[in-house]
């Protein structure tokens, strides 16, 4: 196992415009599908678990200033362009009130891809147990997503302690994927 990496960026305030918004989903949509094609779900997953791709990604995509900020939008950008896409990654939760959807929308995502809910959703709780135990800049926990593949395997970026883990899920019994197992506590800060 392996620290899959630290960005640390400053703290901003406002907003993407929605011209760049729009553009930027436009554009990861087909940047997605072009990973998926050289690298597949897996792949994808690896990629984004490293803080210095996820922020190469967020600048490729149009949004070339380099704040916390990037991590929310690229992240929201990244789920709207996968939503219908027939790349097989999904991304839960997000930013404010969306972090809180992230369990029922880990629990949809595993019926998607027959993966074990529980598990997902155990380690996304535990993820964001040490988030809010490790944030040590005085922030409440504003962000809160994870990507999954459709083999189990997950990624967390850590926006608010600017940290990034990935780790792969043990398939449900008889799913026929052969996957490393290791429960979630041994994934919170390492890669694969």
């Amino acid at each position: 196992m392996r620290l899959s990496g630290i960005a640390d960026l400053p703290l901003h305030d406002g907003h993407v415009p929605q011209w760049l918004a729009s553009r930027m989903k436009r554009l990861a949509s087909l940047v997605l599908r072009v990973m998926h094609d050289m690298y597949g779900p897996d792949g994808i997953i690896e990629r984004l678990a490293s803080p210095a791709f996820f922020q190469a990604f967020n600048n490729v995509l149009g949004m070339d200033w380099d704040s916390s900020g990037s991590t929310t939008v690229t992240t929201a950008v990244i789920k709207e362009a996968l939503r219908g896409s027939g790349v097989p990654v999904r991304v839960a939760g997000g930013k404010g009130r969306q972090a809180l959807n992230a369990p029922r929308e880990l629990l949809e995502i595993a019926r998607e891809f027959g993966l074990d809910a529980e598990r997902l959703i155990t380690a996304s709780r535990l993820t964001a147990k040490v988030d809010s135990a490790l944030v040590q800049d005085g922030y409440d926990i504003y962000h809160h997503a994870f990507f999954v593949s459709a083999s189990g395997k997950w990624s967390r970026p850590r926006d608010s302690c600017r940290a990034v883990s990935t780790c792969a899920l043990p398939p449900r019994a008889g799913a026929g994927r052969a996957r490393e197992a290791r429960p979630p506590y041994q994934c919170l800060a390492t890669g694969v």
